[in-house]
């Protein structure tokens, strides 16, 4: 009897060690599947994948790729992983593919999908997603990823939102205007905050959570034909009325002046972390990331509301996100990409990161997204507008880059510095 269940035991400890063995030969650091499989996909991608910095996450994406690849065995994805500088990343896979060796599958930010667009380097992705997949999407979402022609060039499989942060013990009213918020956060001063954050350094968070304001007012940074007219007409004045309510904030004391240095949303989980702030405007993914962060209690005091308006019925918030691409021509290499973006990221990779979906029926298959806090998420996104699809946004957002750290700064008056953003703006699109 013992001997058999020695055996039995040893059996099993065999069984386990090939699965193990089987699950490590299918999942290396740069590579999903068996090595010897006959097809290969080369895809890069950010921290959205097997390569993020959190343990968990990490092992989550593991998972859904060894179970992706279970379903299509003659596969192997041979992965490559982007630094955090992400528009140099961008840029430089843009270049390869106007060369012709860029990977063949890819994950393209939503705010220069456009320029990959102009540039005809994208495969074609309508055949694979079913017009009702397509209809099921926001409407920012499915103009954002077809061309002209209404093909379907790249598939946007995550979105966000920009709200206001409150630590309720201290601003316990939600602020509803421009005016309310400075108010609220001069009060917070007064606890011993240093007022409210946000991100005024040199990269896209600062153009992108700052535009909320303009587009409250019903500004535009341009035309129907992509050309800039934000520093133009009424455009003009709606755009100096929204930097100057920035600029007061800093003058008056309601925000630091250290603002104008904030490149990182982890700036101001690190504030509510160390509670030196009450007030900050973030992306909507930061609340679980203070919940993973703060004690419970202090979590507790934490909530969230829409961006204050110039009046409390105008209301705007920056929406993106993350889509998945194929830069092949080979059909076989582009379909596999469109099922990674469909099994992989449309569904499973949001419940893992507890990002938000594009499509609106898949809020309420995964039960992570029946929360309070994502059915207000998904109301908020009524709010919600994208970038300008257009290729020249990468620049007009490196000028309003530049423009906001010479106000904040006090280098230059705001009238001065969105003159000079809007003439450089301008340069660049005759250069197009």
């Amino acid at each position: 009897m013992k001997s058999a269940t020695v055996s039995a035991f040893a059996l099993s400890t065999l069984l386990f060690s090939a699965s193990v063995s089987f699950a490590q030969e299918l999942a290396t650091k740069d590579r999903i599947g068996l090595a010897d499989a006959p097809k290969s996909l080369v895809v890069r991608l950010t921290n959205d994948s097997p390569n993020n910095s959190d343990p968990a996450i990490a092992e989550g994406y593991q998972k859904l790729f060894v179970d992706f690849i279970k379903k299509h065995p003659d596969w192997k994805l041979q992965l490559q992983f982007m630094s955090s500088d992400i528009g140099t990343e961008q840029a430089k896979m843009l270049e390869q593919a106007k060369a012709g060796n860029a990977p063949d599958c890819a994950a393209v930010d939503s705010f220069v999908l456009s320029q990959f667009m102009v540039n005809n380097v994208l495969a074609d992705f309508t055949p694979y997603f079913s017009k009702e997949e397509v209809d099921d999407l926001f409407p920012f979402i499915r103009s954002g990823i077809t061309d002209k022609d209404q093909k379907v060039r790249a598939w946007w499989w995550d979105t966000d939102l920009r709200v206001l942060y409150r630590n309720k013990s201290i601003v316990a009213d939600a602020p509803q205007t421009w005016d309310d918020l400075k108010k609220a956060a001069l009060a917070s001063t007064k606890e011993g905050m240093e007022g409210v954050l946000f991100n005024g350094g040199r990269w896209e968070g600062t153009t992108f959570d700052w535009l909320a304001n303009y587009w409250a007012l019903g500004g535009k940074l341009v035309d129907d034909s992509g050309k800039p007219v934000f520093g133009e007409g009424e455009n003009k004045e709606k755009f100096l009325k929204a930097l100057n309510y920035f600029k007061d904030l800093v003058d008056s004391g309601a925000a630091p002046k250290r603002v104008s240095t904030i490149a990182n949303y982890d700036d101001m989980n690190a504030a509510a972390a160390a509670a030196t702030t009450a007030l900050f405007i973030g992306g909507n993914w930061q609340y679980a990331q203070l919940k993973a962060t703060l004690d419970e209690d202090e979590f507790n005091n934490w909530t969230f509301s829409p961006i204050p308006g110039p009046s409390a019925d105008q209301r705007s918030t920056g929406t993106g996100g993350w889509t998945i691409a194929s830069f092949s021509k080979d059909k076989d290499k582009i379909e596999m990409c469109a099922n990674l973006a469909r099994e992989v990221y449309m569904g499973p990779a949001n419940a893992l990161q507890q990002q938000l979906p594009t499509r609106k029926s898949l809020f309420d298959k995964y039960e992570v997204f029946s929360t309070e806090a994502n059915k207000t998420f998904a109301k908020a996104l009524v709010d919600g507008q994208a970038r300008p699809g257009v290729p020249i946004y990468p620049e007009i957002s490196n000028q309003i880059q530049i423009m906001m750290g010479d106000v904040l700064s006090g280098t230059k008056k705001p009238e001065d510095a969105l003159n000079a953003a809007f003439n450089a703006a301008l340069e660049a699109y005759k250069r197009l």
